[in-house]
């Protein structure tokens, strides 16, 4: 049986960390901040110098007091193609620029498993010579970026200390990997360090089903740890949108631009009286031009309200108060299994949720399970603009609410007794 008295010591590597921000940093941001509750000490190891493409400097606030932090400088490869991106708009372009193609090629077959790889050497050198010195009882890795399971393993084969591969997303399944202009051998490549890191690994860690049914056949011992939200209890009280306002916090890339969604719109403004004068889309996070496009084609352009970025906080704000919550999944092979983390911040708002998403998919389950609103099918026109009616008409009678079920098991610390319990088997 494991000493679940046991005081243990966590060594956790992670690129994203505060002050970066957006959705990357979220989920061991909040485990290290409830760790000391379960009799475990995080020591966190993360980049120095890393070039985020958001920062949001009041994460900060929330890492346990004195905590030891070790950062080690990183050359980031993505600074070397940095000028570029403006040409060829990453993998949110469909026609990136002839030198962006070249980027791109570049980048997916010499900077494998991708452009954070030169950070791996140096950073087994200090964490070794750290080990050395510093006793540690479990080592946990999280990906992506998935260089860092690398290091991970590494270390493993080193020292022999237990070691946990926490997948965020998966690796060669993520929703852009069929995109990636890779050679046979770069293929190759990344599934057989895949492979080795997830059958090396004592434990590995995922945030849904489907990940755990691809990994299981290669490491029995994978077991699902769901995202979830913080501040459960009510610490501020927030009115209501005037307008019918539908949210959307995130990226949208191309992959979530989904165009039965604004033809809906777009009708729905020409059938309903009062509809195109209530109407306000409220998108906050990176647009694709793509997105912006279908926007303007469809006449929603008045309608629209555009936020580049803003502080965590205040978006749970914005998500208390908007009347309907949009999430967008990737229509991509593997969006069965994707499970956005802002689904469960979505569940804390207690807000009506519109997903577009594939109805027998892992994010479906949840919304289901919790009561909290619909899943229709990326181009189920004809049924999004049903339900989007059946929302518009309950804000008008005042009537637009709904009570989620089963929802206090995705709290942060929830989750986090969840890990812990995992830690301890493992250590003890």
């Amino acid at each position: 049986m494991p000493n679940e008295n046991k005081h243990i010591k966590a060594l956790i590597i992670t690129y994203y960390f505060p002050p970066a921000g957006g959705s990357g940093v979220q989920r061991w941001l909040k485990f290290i901040k409830y760790l000391r509750d379960f009799n475990i000490e995080p020591i966190v190891y993360t980049a120095e110098n890393a070039n985020y493409p958001i920062t949001d400097n009041t994460l900060v606030k929330e890492l346990p007091k004195n905590i030891t932090i070790l950062r080690q400088p990183i050359f980031e490869a993505n600074n070397f193609i940095k000028s570029n991106r403006k040409k060829s708009s990453g993998f949110l372009s469909q026609k990136p620029s002839f030198t962006g193609k070249i980027m791109q090629y570049i980048r997916a077959n010499y900077f494998i498993p991708d452009a954070r790889k030169f950070w791996i050497k140096p950073s087994v050198s200090y964490l070794s010579k750290y080990l050395e010195k510093n006793p540690i009882d479990i080592i946990i890795t999280t990906g992506p970026p998935h260089s860092v399971h690398l290091i991970g393993l590494a270390l493993k084969k080193k020292f022999k200390i237990p070691w946990i591969a926490d997948f965020r997303d998966p690796w060669t399944n993520i929703d852009y990997f069929h995109k990636l202009p890779l050679t046979k051998k770069a293929k190759q490549t990344h599934f057989k360090l895949e492979k080795e890191v997830v059958q090396t690994a004592d434990q590995v860690v995922v945030v849904g089903k489907t990940m755990q049914r691809e990994y299981l056949p290669l490491n029995g011992n994978t077991t699902i740890i769901e995202n979830g939200f913080d501040n459960f209890k009510e610490d501020f009280k927030t009115e209501k949108d005037k307008k019918f306002s539908l949210l959307h916090i995130g990226l949208l890339n191309q992959d979530r631009n989904h165009k039965a969604l604004w033809e809906a719109l777009k009708e729905l403004k020409n059938d309903v009286k009062d509809f195109d004068k209530d109407l306000e889309i409220k998108l906050i996070g990176k647009i694709c031009v793509e997105a912006i496009h279908e926007i303007k084609k469809n006449n929603l352009t008045d309608n629209l309200t555009l936020n580049d970025y803003i502080p965590h906080q205040e978006v749970i704000k914005y998500q208390k108060s908007a009347q309907v919550l949009l999430l967008l999944v990737n229509n991509t092979p593997n969006a069965k299994g994707i499970i956005t983390g802002k689904i469960f911040e979505y569940l804390q708002a207690k807000r009506p949720i519109l997903a577009l998403a594939p109805t027998n998919g892992d994010l479906a389950e949840i919304i289901q399970e919790t009561q909290s609103g619909l899943t229709v099918d990326f181009n189920d026109k004809d049924k999004i603009k049903k339900q989007i009616l059946s929302y518009y008409l309950k804000y008008k009678n005042n009537t637009l609410q709904i009570c989620p079920k089963n929802i206090e098991k995705y709290h942060r610390k929830e989750r986090t007794k969840k890990l812990a319990s995992v830690i301890t088997k493992i250590t003890g």
